[in-house]
């Protein structure tokens, strides 16, 4: 056909020549690796009798760019990494020092606005994250330090004014705290404000008799010591800090309610509000309190408030009960059941006492009440502090003083209250002799009393 590109001879030359260079290879085997072989020679030899590998072309051209890519992405990897460093310390270290960056909005926004320490609010809750008790670790840590008191009233036959002298009854129960190896003991007011002979109960139930060193009535705080030198206090409070409390925080509260016979009872519970301003009877304006869910109960005065860290952060003072003399006295409705409101006294506030606290009060040597002014229409008498009893061979012994006097003034001062009195006293220093006026039967007498420790 004339349209073929090869004619018939071309054809069957093209054929020939294939099937003769075919002739000298009876067999071959196409892998990688290997080599070319026919049957006569175990080698394929060129014209110049050089034995040969044989390669796929195509397997050399994919390693030799495997490797070419590997090392493109090596040194691409090692330039990141080197610019990245250079430029992180250029744009942390040295760019913020020069001008041109300073006087940007970014600059301003990130290093002249900045919070500084004096303007960041550090949290410190009372319940720690990290370090923090349980209640039985701050029961172990916190029980020994805290004591029973007892106090004993001396009393007899009713006189004029409602008093009683010459036998001995029991009287008040409270709590107390360690708060120094010497035995010193911080307390409430109330606790020991009869005037009586006061007992310390230890957790070892050792007992020793205690005095008063000082007190401050408004605050219904006191401080006693403990008279017996051979007794080892077990183990002293720490103080801890009250204004960094927030509400709901986890406090734990020791005391000994209903008297000796449950010492030591622990209870748990949180903050349930700070600052919290309340009417109570043994003050005449409002005091500033913890309240707190933990039960405080009769017993419990005195014994410490305690934080997650084993720390003293009030003192259990006051509570709302049911009975309706309690109720009405903080609010409530007569009759109404009230449960988990205690209160306590904030430590910010005893810490900035203990100071003049633990000064030895200067003594008079007798046990005192108010005179109302009720009272004193009732009897026909001076509105004043009545002495209920003296001690033997104290101060107001040796002036003079005798029961059922009347103190009206001290030092020149009108005297109408426990607290004036105290007050007036305080101004002088052991040693003082001053001037005080009595109204005895119907008559008015001065008499010199000298101060002592």
């Amino acid at each position: 056909m004339d349209n073929n590109i090869y004619n018939n001879d071309d054809q069957n030359k093209l054929n020939h020549d294939i099937d003769n260079s075919s002739q000298n290879y009876s067999s071959y085997n196409v892998s990688e690796n290997v080599r070319y072989k026919n049957d006569e020679d175990s080698n394929f030899e060129n014209n110049y009798g050089t034995t040969i590998d044989v390669q796929p072309v195509s397997e050399k051209r994919k390693r030799g760019l495997s490797k070419t890519i590997a090392s493109y992405i090596a040194v691409g990897l090692s330039c990141s990494i080197i610019g990245g460093v250079i430029s992180g310390f250029t744009a942390l270290y040295v760019i913020p020092k020069t001008s041109l960056f300073q006087n940007t909005p970014l600059y301003q926004s990130l290093y002249q606005n900045a919070p500084t320490a004096s303007t960041v609010t550090k949290a410190n809750p009372t319940m720690a994250s990290s370090g923090g008790l349980t209640v039985t670790q701050i029961a172990q840590k916190v029980g020994p330090a805290v004591v029973g008191i007892a106090v004993t009233d001396p009393s007899s036959n009713s006189n004029n004014f409602g008093s009683s002298q010459d036998s001995s009854v029991s009287g008040d129960y409270g709590s107390g705290i360690i708060i120094n190896s010497q035995g010193y003991i911080l307390t409430n007011y109330h606790v020991v404000s009869s005037g009586g002979n006061i007992s310390v109960t230890f957790n070892n139930k050792k007992k020793s008799p205690a005095k008063i060193v000082n007190y401050d009535a408004s605050l219904d705080l006191a401080v006693i010591k403990v008279t017996d030198s051979s007794i080892k206090m077990p183990a002293v409070a720490e103080l801890g800090d009250s204004n960094n409390l927030q509400v709901g925080d986890q406090v734990v509260a020791i005391g000994n309610p209903l008297g000796e016979d449950f010492y030591g009872t622990v209870t748990s519970g949180v903050v349930s509000a700070l600052n919290r301003q309340v009417q109570v009877e043994s003050s005449s304006k409002p005091q500033t309190f913890i309240q707190t869910d933990a039960a405080i109960n009769p017993g419990n005065s005195g014994g410490p408030l305690i934080n997650s860290l084993g720390q003293v952060i009030g003192i259990t003072s006051d509570k709302i009960s049911s009975t309706s003399s309690e109720s009405s006295l903080f609010g409530g409705s007569s009759g109404t059941s009230v449960e988990g409101m205690g209160f306590a006294i904030p430590i910010d506030v005893v810490k900035t006492e203990l100071s003049s606290l633990t000064k030895q009060m200067l003594k008079i040597g007798i046990t005192v009440r108010d005179i109302s002014s009720d009272e004193a229409k009732q009897y026909n008498v001076p509105v004043g502090v009545c002495v209920t009893a003296v001690d033997q061979f104290s101060a107001g012994e040796k002036a003079g003083l005798q029961v059922d006097d009347i103190i009206t003034k001290f030092d020149g001062q009108t005297v109408t209250t426990t607290d004036q009195l105290n007050a007036l006293k305080a101004k002088h220093n052991a040693g003082d002799t001053v001037q005080i006026v009595v109204y005895r039967g119907n008559s008015y007498k001065t008499l010199s009393l000298t101060l002592t420790q």
